[in-house]
């Protein structure tokens, strides 16, 4: 069976996930194509052969759609993911789900009413092969129930444009999810803590963050948040238990010996870095669907769930307080009880 996926929104991303569901990933076909520019949607379709339809909620409704991709500007995923759940069709919605915590339980209570998961968030980091050994390990016992967990994520530079809120709501909310799955463990609140700000930064930016988070368990994580580290783009993971730790290994490359130096190089942006996870993620994703069976990957529930986390970590570092992220109860479609 061949998927027919819909795109909405042909930004970069959009662009970059059509390129890869037709040249990288097989049983998927692009054949539809909207975005608020037309101009932009004609661009990315004219390639791969796809109609481009005026708005969302035709591409969801076309009969040659069998599942909806949403890579649109962030406030408006609800609505699609929405629109698709009422349809009936699979969606894969790039993170966030939505914007706000409201939105996103409407989407919970649409997917729970369906009865049968339809929607995924496009939370790439648990396709990475290095997450992935390390979740394995965690789950084995092999080091004992875990302790700690110590975290980096740093980027080169940001733009100007880059405020003290987006370290948590558009750079740590990928850890937020990673940190929630590695060890099947819930984030019940977060503190920000501000050390001595970097020169590097533009002047209105708190950089870096440290942001801890305290797990339902009694986990305690750490996350240094630092996106103007000069050096590159360095993603770091260190999981303590009872027995031993885990560490996420660093992307492989060659050493290299010269001028009485040995070095290896330093990736300097998340394209190269997660290119495999986003590949793996998409492939698994059709596979499903082409199987005929609900996706595995991140929920709605685990949309929902980043979406508090960071809002609170927000807040946390607006009020320099410990905030509760309050979580509802947790449907059984995704495991919980309620």
């Amino acid at each position: 069976m061949t998927v027919r996926v819909g795109v909405i929104g042909a930004g970069w991303i959009g662009h970059e996930h059509i390129r890869r569901l037709t040249h990288t990933v097989t049983g998927a076909r692009v054949t539809a194509v909207t975005d608020i520019d037309a101009a932009r949607a004609e661009e990315a379709a004219a390639p791969v052969g796809a109609q481009v339809l005026p708005d969302g909620a035709a591409l969801v409704a076309s009969d040659d759609v069998d599942a909806v991709l949403v890579t649109s500007w962030g406030p408006t995923h609800a609505e699609h993911v929405l629109n698709a759940i009422a349809a009936g069709k699979p969606v894969f919605c790039e993170k966030p789900l939505a914007t706000t915590a409201e939105d996103c339980l409407k989407i919970i209570e649409a997917d729970t009413a369906h009865g049968r998961r339809l929607v995924q968030v496009g939370f790439m980091r648990r396709y990475d092969a290095g997450y992935r050994q390390m979740k394995q390990v965690i789950d084995s016992g092999r080091i004992g129930e875990p302790l700690i967990v110590h975290c980096a994520h740093r980027n080169p530079t940001v733009p100007e444009s880059y405020t003290s809120a987006m370290a948590a709501l558009d750079t740590a909310v990928h850890e937020v999810d990673v940190l929630r799955w590695l060890p099947d463990d819930e984030i019940v609140s977060t503190r920000v803590v501000a050390p001595r700000a970097t020169g590097k930064r533009f002047e209105h930016l708190k950089d870096p963050q440290i942001m801890l988070f305290e797990t339902a368990k009694g986990v305690r994580i750490d996350l240094e948040v630092f996106v103007n580290c000069q050096y590159g783009y360095d993603i770091q993971c260190e999981a303590v238990g009872e027995e031993g730790l885990v560490r996420l290994p660093d992307p492989a490359a060659v050493g290299v010996r010269t001028a009485a130096r040995h070095s290896t190089e330093v990736l300097t942006d998340w394209v190269g870095r997660f290119a495999d996870a986003f590949d793996t993620e998409f492939r698994e994703w059709i596979a499903n669907l082409a199987a005929g069976d609900e996706p595995t990957g991140p929920s709605a529930w685990d949309g929902y769930a980043a979406t508090v986390i960071t809002a609170a970590t927000v807040e946390a570092l607006e009020t320099g307080r410990v905030v509760v992220t309050d979580l509802k109860p947790r449907p059984a479609l995704y495991g919980g009880t309620a």
